[in-house]
Order: structure tokens, then sequence, then C-alpha cells
């Protein structure tokens, strides 16, 4: 088998791994069982495509949605990889391609649901095609408790027992709780090979904005990155229907999706997303495993997530490619009162209660934060690094205030009222407002009536707002919301502790507009390279990206090859794309279409091999009618010059046993003096 490096070059197009994904390759294709952790964009899916081609029989992938098993495989049959899936979506035509392509050993890669593996034929069908090794993609979805939970893939580690064969299971969310169910699930708690890359995405930015009149603030970060492709996330189905409505109206292409519309419709806003340019699709986490188009340009979640993992998960469909991209979540007091109600009157067991509650804080402290949220936000997967600059509190610090008295005033109006009331009952009592509730409970004559009038109800708002993003005060579900303090509040009651808070900024932050993805002097060329691929993707009817990804035409664009050999040197351009495509989009880069390579060149393009076969036509050309000039002519066919420029032979021998007796005469002396100064 070919070693990692060739395939990764002539395959793939890439020069060189990225961090952590040799070592990961070299476990899988060793055989090792194996569990990587890797970030969205991280190049996880390489890690066990390109082990499948180094290893005899075939890998079989388990992955959770038809939309990205169709992706990855419509993707490895474009860099020339026989690939197929089963799945329930599925014609009959190609179900029928893929059993002919496993009958015949063609078939390196098999896609699968893992709802198949509830069927009990599945087993012995893996044995007979020769299953080598095990993939499983989002491998966090075993855990029972997390935010992906699939019951089909709790079969997973029967099957690896059953079919006696390595697995590999990859995920970009799993903290060391999770970590630890996946290997007790997967592996049977045999530890595996366990490779934890960095959490790190730093192309993208991040930025939270306190709810400020939501609708307008999602329509003028959408407006600021007008005609590029981006997903808005919403906590409901109606929201989804109704944002998407506004930015129709705002002259976006967008579309709703979400769990309740009819799977046809579902299958024709993942058909739009991946094949038309600048569509937003605003979306419930219906929409989101199944997303694999790399050029995403921005993420907003119009309502807090309901995790870390959610929200680092959803934030990485943006920038896949390594590109700029833009990411902005917004919250408020209601968001965090529905997470506190959804998981105190889930049927989870207490112990997990408090667990999602913790979690839930985690997230909390990423909206409300006062330094770098990159910082607090790899803190929690536990790595460590200095401020980003690339978030919105590295672009600007916020105000921060000794919110120690305020708080305690808070705490005091929810103890004096018995802890029967929501938030605006009680800034009615802090500020001094007389409002009927307030005289018809006697409110107005409690010792925190009018205590707090230092600060206007806005304020107050945002008071009690990161009150219950630090745990000190909590709705009560069995009290309508009510706002009960918890046991974190009572040092700070007792002036023991002081409290810090953020000064809310009048608007949600911004950037005046997206990150260029070029220079000026770049921009109409990687216009004019999009514009040849949307034809080609067109006529072939595959999602643009699926010809070369945004980066590939950044990097031409920077470039400018001028030839397939510089070409294909372009990361992303393998073998099979140089042949389909490179022609027509150095035609774009040049002005005029190159001229044509006999096939045996163009197979070497790139190469060291592709310079030497050169330089042996020009002396083959120099002798064509012998050292004279007078003998008839004659030359070499361009495969065996390529075989030439391949097997380079170091002496006259090896030489004449390539091309014959009478080439040899002729070129031999020639042909030699090339390979030596090669």
């Amino acid at each position: 088998m070919p070693p990692a490096a060739e395939l990764l070059s002539s395959v793939f197009g890439f020069d060189s791994f990225r961090p952590g994904q040799a070592e990961i390759v070299q476990a899988v294709a060793e055989g090792r069982n194996t569990l990587a952790i890797m970030p969205t964009g991280g190049g996880k899916s390489l890690c066990y495509q390109l082990p499948a081609l180094m290893r005899e029989g075939v890998t079989v992938v388990i992955s959770p949605l038809i939309a990205l098993m169709r992706d990855q495989v419509r993707a490895l049959r474009a860099a020339g990889v026989e690939a197929g899936a089963l799945t329930s979506g599925n014609t009959e035509e190609e179900t029928e391609r893929v059993f002919a392509a496993l009958d015949a050993g063609r078939l390196r890669l098999l896609y699968m649901a893992p709802e198949r593996l509830a069927s009990a034929g599945t087993v012995p069908f893996l044995r007979r095609i020769g299953t080598s090794l095990i993939a499983v993609d989002e491998a966090h979805c075993v855990s029972q408790w997390g935010h992906d939970f699939r019951p089909d893939y709790l079969r997973i580690g029967a099957l690896r027992r059953a079919l006696n064969v390595p697995l590999a299971a990859f995920t970009a969310t799993a903290d060391e709780e999770t970590r630890n169910e996946i290997i007790a699930r997967l592996f049977d708690g045999e530890p595996p090979r366990v490779f934890l890359r960095g959490f790190d995405r730093p192309n993208i930015h991040l930025a939270f904005a306190a709810k400020n009149a939501p609708r307008r603030q999602v329509l003028e970060f959408a407006a600021a990155r007008r005609g590029q492709p981006g997903i808005v996330y919403c906590a409901t189905r109606a929201k989804t229907e109704t944002l998407a409505a506004a930015l129709r109206e705002d002259g976006h292409a967008a579309c709703h999706y979400h769990g309740g519309m009819e799977a046809e419709a579902r299958r024709e806003v993942e058909a739009r997303f991946q094949i038309e340019d600048g569509l937003i699709v605003v979306a419930t986490v219906a929409f989101g495993m199944g997303v694999d188009k790399p050029d995403i340009r921005w993420v907003v979640h119009a309502d807090l997530p309901k995790s870390i993992e959610s929200y680092y998960q959803e934030i990485g469909r943006a920038g896949r490619d390594g590109a700029p991209a833009d990411t902005l979540t917004l919250f408020g007091a209601d968001d965090i009162r529905l997470r506190r109600a959804q998981i105190d009157e889930s049927p989870a067991p207490p112990e997990r209660r408090a667990a999602d509650h913790a979690r839930l804080n985690a997230l909390l402290g990423l909206a409300e934060a006062q330094g770098c949220r990159r910082q607090k936000l790899l803190a929690y997967f536990g790595e460590t690094s200095g401020p980003c600059g690339n978030c919105d509190t590295c672009a600007n610090p916020p105000e921060v205030f000794d919110a120690t008295q305020a708080v305690r005033k808070a705490l005091s109006a929810i103890l004096r009222t018995g802890e029967s009331f929501g938030a605006g009952h009680l800034i009615d009592i802090l500020t001094g407002n007389e409002t009927d509730k307030i005289r018809q409970r006697g409110h107005e004559a409690l010792p925190t009536f009018g205590v707090g009038q230092e600060h206007d109800r806005r304020a107050w708002q945002a008071i009690f707002r990161q009150m219950m993003g630090l745990d000190l005060i909590r709705p009560d579900p069995a009290r309508h919301g009510a706002l009960r303090m918890t046991e974190a509040a009572r040092p700070v009651l007792r002036g023991e502790e002081a409290v810090m808070l953020r000064k809310d900024a009048a608007a949600a932050p911004r950037r005046s507009a997206p990150r260029a993805l070029v220079s000026e002097e770049d921009a109409p060329l990687l216009a004019a390279l999009k514009a040849r691929r949307k034809e080609l993707a067109e006529a072939a009817r595959v999602p643009a990206y699926v010809v070369f990804p945004d980066r590939t035409l950044i990097e031409m664009a920077e470039r400018r090859p001028r030839s397939l050999d510089e070409m294909a040197r372009i990361n992303g351009v393998g073998a099979k794309k140089l042949e389909r495509y490179g022609s027509a989009f150095l035609e774009v880069i040049c002005g005029e279409a190159p001229q044509p390579v006999h096939p045996s060149r163009r197979k070497l393009a790139g190469r060291a091999e592709g310079a030497l076969y050169d330089r042996l036509l020009e002396a083959q050309a120099r002798l064509a009618r012998g050292a004279t000039g007078t003998d008839k002519p004659m030359s070499c066919p361009a495969p065996l010059l390529a075989r030439v420029a391949a097997q380079r032979p170091a002496d006259m021998g090896a030489l004449t046993r390539l091309l014959g007796e009478r080439r040899a005469q002729r070129f031999g002396d020639a042909f030699l003096e090339v390979l030596r100064e090669a």
C-alpha cells in the first residue's frame, strides 16, 4: 500500500498534514483502537479516510445523518476514491452500485447510519464484505446525557466485538465525562489510544451580546455580511420561520429548517444550502451534524445554546476551510430562565441535573466574560492560552463595576418577598415604583423599597441577568419562575465576597464588515475563479466545494499558478482534480487555455519526476535524427519516458532493459547524463 504522505498528496492534494493528523492516521492505519477529539474543521474525516486507503479490506464508517454521508461520499468520488453509502435515502440504482462495487472488491469506504445496526443481517453482511476497520464519526452521540444522544450508537461496541476489528472514534465535542463514557461504551472500558488535539479555531471571531431588539441585531449582523452563507440558530420552530421571513424582506436569500417540517422539505433546504452561494438557513439545532459545507462564513445564535459543548459544535460549522469567519450569540434573562427550567423539569436523576446546571453555568460564564472569551472557552476544555485578539472582549474590553452593594440589595429584596417574585416586580421594589401589585402586597413598606434608585430599570435588568449567569439566583419552576437565592449567594449577602459585573454596552458588538478573504488586488481573480467553479459545479450537479473549497481558490488567486505543475502544488488539487479541472482554472488565471499535455506527463505534474520528464524530452528532441541530424527519426512514447523519469535507471544496462537496444543506443548516454544531473 502507498505510504500516507504519497496518498495525502496524490488523492487529497495536500503537501502536509495539519497539526496532529499524522499521528492519528498512523495509529488508525496500524489497526490501533483510537479515540480522537479534534476541533470541527480540524480534518477529522481525513484521519479515517486516508487509513482506509492504506489498509486491506473495507472501512465501515458509522455516521449520524444521511446528508453528511452523501456529502463525504461525493467528495471522495470526486477525488477518485471508490466509496458508497447504504442509507434509507438511496435510490435503487445507488444501492445496486454500492453492492456491485463491494462484490468487485473496489469499494474502500462504506458509510452506514447507526440505525442499520439494529438489523440482524448487518453483522453477517459486514463479515462477508471483509470489514477490517470501524470508524465512528460524531462519537459523542453515544453519551446518553449528551446534547446529541443517538440510542443506536449504543450498538457499536457490540459490533466491534462481533467483528473483532479495530475501531477509531472521532468527535469535536467531548469533555472528560463524555470521553470516559465513549471509552466505556465503544471500547468496553479498555483504554484506546487517545488523541486530544487543540480545540482552538483561531480563524473564528467570537462575540456575545445581551438581547436588545434581537431581530434588529440579527438583521444588522447579516447585512454586514450580505451575500455570504450563514446559519442562524433559534430555540423554537416558530422563530425560525418568522426570522427567515424577516431576512427575506431585508433582501437576503434565506429559508427556515426545523424538525417539524416534512422530510422532503428538509432535504430541499439541505440541498439548496450545499449548492447555492450566499444562502442563509434559519434553523433549530435539528440543522447541525449534517452540515459539511466548508465555506460557511458566519453563525448567529438568536437564542442561548444549551451548553458550551452545543455552542462550540454549532459555531464550528463556520470557517471549516480555515478562512475568516464570524459568530454572534445573543442571550437574555428569558434564555436563562428557559434553560434552567428545561434542566429542572427533565426526567434525569438529581446528579445529572446538577451536572447540566454546571454546564449551563460554564456557558453563562462565557457569555458574561470580562476578559478574553477564547481563553475562557479553551479553559473549559482543559487548555490554556493568552488573549486571542480575535473576540469582542479583546477588541473592546468591557467596562466593569463593583456591584457588591447592588447585588446585596437585590438578594435582600428576594428574601424579604419570600422568594416568590420575578425580576420585574423586584426591580419595581428596588427603584421605588409603587405599582398596584406593590400596594396590594404592602411591599412599599419593605426596607428595600426604593433603595436601588442609583440604577435605572435597564441597568437592574442587566444586574439580575448577570446574577443568574453567576448562579447567585435561579428561577424556581415550582413557583412559576420566581427567583430564589442559591448557596453561592450567601457569602455575598454576608459581605464576605465582592461581585464585579459588566456594564452592558448600549448596542450589540458588531464588526463594520467581514474580514476580506484575499487582498483587494486578488479579489477580482477570486471572484472569477468562483464563477468558473459555479459553472463546473452546476454542470456536474454537485456542491461548489466538491469541485474546490474556498481555501483552494484563495491560494490560486494569491499564488497565480501558470502551469499544471504549479497548479498541482496548490493545496486541495489532487491528481484526479488536476486532470478534471486544472486546465479550466488555469484558463481563468492565465487568460488563455494551457497547451495540451500528454496524460502520462500530466500524472507527473507537481512532482520532481515531471521536471525530469521535460529534460528527457528535450534530450530526445536533440537526438530525434541522431547526433548528425541525418538519421531516421526515432522517439520514445510518452508512457515510456514517464517510466524512465519515475524509475531513474542508474546505468546503461538498466536503461536498456527499459528502452530496448535501438532506443538505448541513440538516447542512452544523453538520458543517463540527465538522470545523473537530477
